[in-house]
């Protein structure tokens, strides 16, 4: 079984652990109700995408 022969630093760990982080939701404004929307998703307040209704609400 392989063992390591040194003993990882705390700086080395936390090194590699630099890219474990939360990525904030990528939103924009719906053209047509204004409200905050996934990009590239149907509005769910207003039911368009792409200046066309989608969705009847």
């Amino acid at each position: 079984m392989a063992v390591p022969k040194k003993r990882t630093s705390k700086t080395r760990k936390r090194k590699r652990r630099t890219h474990w982080k939360l990525k904030s939701p990528n939103l924009v404004e719906c053209p047509q109700c204004h409200s905050q929307v996934l990009s590239h998703r149907v509005c769910p307040e207003c039911g368009h995408y792409k200046g066309k209704q989608v969705i009847s609400k």
